[in-house]
């Protein structure tokens, strides 16, 4: 990253730039994928973890980010990566990446996957369309044996299902398809058993995302706290560990404000991030942390220097895109 970027974000008073991301594929498979977007390509991740480190990068953890906000220290070159949900991927391929780096983590659990509460519909419906030449949809034989229309379809249905009971429908897909959701979500999930591994371990710093990743602000106030307060509880219960920082689903404007920013500190957490992008500057509120998404649709190391320079949040907060 050129000295640039840092110079921008020293202008803007940085005291760290939060990156975060959902899953990763290894380069063969992400190509391929009906929902590449998604995730990121590993080769890329490991290509901008080994960038950073090399033009002075300083890669910590959320505590850290915290901590310098606090002392209201300069964190121009000060980044934090952090994995929204946690499936698979996340035990097989993700924290093996940071680990060869020496390198921290943040994982932000939902609860709700290592404990077999959620389906994991969207990872159900990416893997049938992978894997098979034809579905079956509303009634039809559907081609889907190209990459192009494996892409197509999964952006056409899932797409259609947002306007109806998303895990119905999904239920209704895996019946007419021969298929076990049981059996889809456990090749996805992160267990208890994987995150006990991270245990102890420097290099990975576990939060909590909710239990069962609903949008915050679409709750009633009793129910949005017990999403907080249940997840932390939760990880508590299971790893032993105090989870100290939060991470909201979704994490934009219409998806967290004041009230729940409010709920978060209520829960018992040292800190909240949302994902409306910006640096954390000095001053900033502690339960209203910006993170920057990085995606598979835009993988660059220049896409990486516009998040990282802050120039990317002045222009969503430019156009109104928060």
């Amino acid at each position: 990253m050129s000295s640039l970027t840092a110079r921008a974000a020293e202008w803007q008073k940085s005291c760290g730039c939060m990156l975060t991301f959902h899953r990763a594929a290894p380069a063969a498979k992400w190509a391929d994928l009906p929902n590449k977007g998604f995730y990121l390509n590993l080769d890329y991740l490991d290509n901008l973890l080994g960038t950073l480190k090399r033009d002075g990068w300083e890669i910590v953890t959320a505590d850290e980010i915290v901590c310098r906000l606090k002392l209201g220290e300069n964190g121009s070159r000060l980044v934090n990566f952090s994995v929204d949900d946690c499936y698979r991927d996340t035990f097989e391929h993700v924290v093996p990446l940071f680990r060869r780096h020496g390198v921290p983590v943040t994982l932000f659990v939902t609860t709700g996957i290592p404990d077999g509460t959620m389906p994991l519909g969207w990872a159900g419906l990416e893997a049938i369309l992978a894997e098979r030449p034809q579905i079956t949809y509303n009634g039809q034989t559907v081609e889907v044996s190209t990459h192009q229309a494996k892409q197509q379809w999964f952006a056409r249905i899932s797409s259609a299902w947002e306007t109806h009971d998303f895990y119905d429908e999904f239920a209704k897909f895996c019946q007419v398809n021969g298929v076990d959701p049981l059996e889809l979500r456990d090749e996805h999930a992160i267990t208890w058993e994987m995150l006990e591994t991270f245990k102890g371990d420097p290099l990975v710093e576990i939060g909590a995302h909710t239990v069962s990743h609903y949008r915050i602000s679409s709750l009633p106030e009793d129910q949005a706290l017990q999403e907080l307060a249940g997840s932390r509880q939760r990880l508590r219960a299971r790893l032993g560990i105090d989870c100290r920082h939060f991470a909201f689903p979704y994490g934009r404007s219409g998806d967290c404000g004041k009230r729940d920013f409010d709920l978060a500190r209520e829960a018992g957490f040292v800190s909240a991030s949302t994902t409306r992008k910006g640096l954390v500057r000095q001053g900033q509120d502690l339960f209203s942390l910006p993170r920057n998404t990085l995606n598979g649709v835009h993988q660059s190391m220049a896409y990486a220097s516009f998040l990282l320079s802050g120039l990317a949040g002045l222009a969503a907060r430019v156009l109104g895109r928060v």
